[in-house]
């Protein structure tokens, strides 16, 4: 294992790995170039931003925390009642600062994924800062069927920390009333349950992931109108304490700028039905990328000019409407899920 003989060093190593730059500088609130800055020995960080790098590299932290004492005396002053304190503070300005600024300068066809992708990041990291293993997911209404309701729901986009998959997106699944993600969409209310193990009998349904010990969701909301929720899943029991609740509430309250004013639904909109189990989602799904590729050349073929983004809604559609019917086939009521208290 190599020796660092200073932090700079050893953050100039972290970042030769430009997607890992990105993420850093996004997480601390700075430019790129001044990641750069800082491992050239070019510009001092503020102690504020070393502390926060800490827990941007949990990996490296006592590492990191010993080298830059070396360099900074008084840096270990008050370090460890900013630990204490840290998972309480809201979410920084400087996330606000670059939601905002990114909203305001990304074409719109852009505009959703990247700031969708910043807010999840900056949570995931924020919330699960000691790795214990947390899966942060966007959900959101699939467009009213031909009756005129919304009747599932799909995950939209999500990042993880082991045993979760970083990247989630490929593993997305519909959901419906069966879910965490459909009682708090179909009620436009928050929803928490804290230990997978209890065996109390409620009246709220979930189909737990076989990773999640506790999870929670808060809905994402315009006025009287929703649009999906915020599922945060942990692989630790009772973890998800006050502070952290409050956390989430507000990331669900940020995610509200990725989505658009039409994909906002009234929530007597709302009709969730059942889906099936993941496991026979897995074999309806896997070929979506090629579906979309069809339904693109298809188009081609007939001199349309569909873009990949409308492919893929329909394909989505289509993929809703076959998971509809097979769970009517599976007769899943019974089967698929059961039900425990939330809290």
């Amino acid at each position: 294992m190599e020796k660092y003989t200073s932090w700079r060093e050893l953050l100039g190593s972290i970042i030769q790995d430009m997607q890992e730059r990105q993420r850093i500088a996004g997480l601390l609130g700075v430019n790129v170039v001044t990641l750069g800055r800082w491992a050239g020995n070019a510009s001092n960080p503020r102690y504020q931003h070393l502390r926060r790098l800490l827990s941007v590299l949990p990996q490296y932290r006592a590492e990191l925390q010993e080298l830059i004492v070396i360099e900074f005396p008084d840096f270990s002053f008050g370090l460890e009642l900013s630990k204490q304190g840290e998972e309480q503070d809201l979410i920084p300005s400087a996330l606000y600062t670059q939601v905002f600024n990114t909203y305001t300068i990304m074409p719109h066809i852009q505009r959703s994924w990247s700031i969708t992708n910043l807010i999840l990041r900056h949570a995931l990291d924020q919330l699960d800062s000691q790795k214990q293993g947390m899966a942060v997911i966007l959900i959101q209404c699939m467009p009213p069927s031909q009756n005129g309701k919304v009747c599932s729901l799909r995950e939209r986009i999500g990042f993880g920390n082991s045993p979760w998959p970083t990247n989630l997106e490929p593993h997305a699944i519909f959901l419906g009333m069966e879910s965490l993600s459909g009682y708090v969409v179909g009620t436009c209310q928050s929803s928490v349950l804290q230990n997978r193990s209890k065996e109390q009998q409620g009246v709220r349904p979930v189909h737990w992931d076989q990773l999640e010990k506790s999870a929670v969701a808060y809905p994402i909301y315009r006025e009287s109108k929703v649009a999906g929720c915020l599922l945060v899943s942990s692989a630790v029991p009772n973890y998800f304490l006050p502070h952290r609740l409050k956390l989430i509430e507000q990331y669900a309250e940020l995610l509200s700028l990725v989505f658009d004013y039409e994909e906002f639904y009234p929530l007597e909109q709302i009709s969730l039905q059942i889906m099936p189990h993941s496991s026979y989602q897995e074999k309806v799904l896997f070929n979506f990328r090629q579906r979309v590729a069809e339904v693109m050349l298809t188009s081609m073929r007939s001199g349309e000019n569909l873009d990949i983004r409308k492919a893929e809604a329909l394909v989505w559609s289509q993929l809703e409407q076959e998971l509809l019917g097979l769970a009517v086939d599976l007769n899943m009521m019974q089967e698929e899920y059961h039900p425990l208290q939330a809290e």
